[in-house]
C-alpha cells in the first residue's frame, strides 16, 4: 500500500448555513449556557425559551442571553407553541423523564450525554422518538467537530489499513463541591467523562464482545478512576477515566498500515496526526484549539439540518451507536460494583 501524500479536508458544514429552529433549554445550567453562547456565535438558531423547577433561575439565564421567554416549570417549558426543539441539560438521572416529556408534547430533542443512565433506559427513549416520528440525539458534540469527520474519512478509507486497537484515556481535576462527587446525580467518571472514551471505542469498532474492568472508590462516596479492556470481535479496546487530575487526553487508534493520534483534548477542538506504520510519512490535521466548548453549535446545525429535512436522526451518533456505548458502560459498572440503586436512584427497565 502506498501511504497517501496528504489527509482528507472535513466535509462539516458551516454551522451558520444551517436552517434556524426555534430552541427551548430544559435545565439552565453550565453546559447549556456554554451551548447558548456558542449558538448564538455561530449560527442563526434561535433560543426563544429557557426552563427551570425556579422561575427566578430561569429568569436570570434569559437576561443574561437575551431569551424572551422564562418559565418554572419543565411542563410549560415543552407546552410553548413557539418551541421546535428542546435541549435537555437535566442532571444524568433525569434525561430519560425530560426527554419524555419533551416528546410527548410533541418536541424534538437533543439530550445533554449521556443520554440515559443505561442502555434499557436509552431504548426507551429511542422506542418514544420512533413512536412519535420525532427528531432524537445524544449531544456527545466532540463526535459533530470537523477533525472526528477527518478521522472518520481516514478510518472509512482504509488509510490505516484494518484496524487492530484503539487505546484512550480522559481525565479532569475537580473541586470537592461538584456535582460530579454526589452519588444521587449518578457522579463518578464513567458517565461524565468515560461516555467520550466509550463513544470513540465503540463509533470505531462496534459493540463490546468481551469486557474486563477494574476501578478504584474515591472518599467522597463514588467511583474515582477506572479502566477496561475491551474486545470487539477481533480488535480490541483501552479506556481509562479518572476524576483525579488531567492526563493527556489523546485517543491512539492502531492499524496495520498507519497509526492516528488524536491530541489533547481529544474531546475539543485540535489536532491529529497520522503516521505510516514504518513512520516514515506524517500528516497533520491543523484545527485550531479553541475553548474546551469551543464547538458545541455543530451538533445543533446538524439537529437544526436534519430536522428540517425530516429526518429523525442523524448518522454522525445514531441512537443505536448511543446504546451500544451504554451497553459497554452497563458492564463495566456490574464488574466495578458501582450501584445506582444504592445512591437511591432507579433505573428505569424496557
Amino acid at each position: 500500500m502506498t501511504f497517501p501524500a496528504a489527509l482528507p479536508v472535513p466535509r462539516t458544514p458551516d454551522s451558520m448555513d444551517a436552517p434556524p429552529l426555534r430552541w427551548a433549554i430544559l435545565g439552565p445550567g453550565w453546559i447549556a449556557e456554554q451551548l447558548v453562547e456558542s449558538l448564538h456565535a455561530h449560527t442563526r438558531q434561535e433560543v426563544v425559551a429557557v426552563g427551570s423547577r425556579s422561575l427566578d433561575r430561569a429568569r436570570s439565564f434569559a437576561d443574561r442571553h437575551g431569551i424572551a421567554t422564562a418559565v418554572g416549570s419543565y411542563e410549560e417549558l415543552v407546552g410553548l407553541d413557539e418551541v421546535d426543539i428542546v435541549y435537555v441539560a437535566t442532571p444524568h438521572p433525569l434525561h430519560l423523564p425530560h426527554a419524555l416529556l419533551a416528546m410527548d408534547a410533541g418536541k424534538h430533542v437533543l439530550i445533554e450525554k449521556p443520554i440515559a443512565l443505561s442502555a434499557a433506559e436509552a431504548r426507551q427513549i429511542a422506542s418514544r422518538a420512533a413512536e412519535a416520528g420525532l427528531f432524537c440525539a445524544e449531544a456527545l458534540w466532540t463526535l459533530f467537530l470537523p477533525k472526528w469527520d477527518v478521522l472518520r474519512q481516514v478510518v472509512e478509507g482504509g488509510m490505516l489499513g484494518e484496524l487492530r486497537s484503539v487505546h484512550t484515556i480522559y481525565g479532569e481535576y475537580f473541586t470537592d463541591d461538584h456535582r460530579i462527587f454526589d452519588a444521587t446525580l449518578a457522579g463518578g467518571p464513567l458517565l461524565d467523562l468515560g461516555t467520550y472514551p466509550l463513544a470513540y471505542v465503540t463509533s470505531l469498532l462496534g459493540p463490546a464482545t468481551t469486557v474486563a474492568a477494574a476501578g478504584v472508590p474515591d472518599p467522597r462516596g463514588v467511583n474515582g478512576q477506572l479502566g477496561a479492556t475491551m474486545v470487539h470481535g477481533d480488535t480490541m479496546s483501552v479506556i481509562a477515566t479518572t476524576v483525579h487530575g488531567w492526563p493527556r487526553n489523546e485517543i491512539t487508534i492502531i492499524g496495520s498500515e498507519g497509526v492516528l493520534t488524536v491530541e489533547a483534548l481529544h474531546n475539543s477542538p485540535g489536532p491529529l496526526t497520522v503516521t505510516s506504520a514504518d513512520r516514515r510519512v506524517t500528516l497533520t490535521h491543523d484545527e485550531p484549539y479553541g475553548d474546551q466548548v469551543a464547538g458545541l453549535h455543530f451538533q445543533a446545525a446538524e439537529a437544526a439540518r436534519r430536522i428540517t429535512a425530516n429526518e429523525t436522526q442523524t448518522p454522525i451518533r445514531p441512537l443505536g451507536a448511543s446504546i451500544i456505548s451504554l451497553e459497554a458502560s452497563d458492564e463495566i459498572r456490574r464488574q466495578v460494583q458501582i450501584s445506582f440503586a444504592a445512591a437511591g436512584l432507579v433505573e428505569q427497565p424496557h
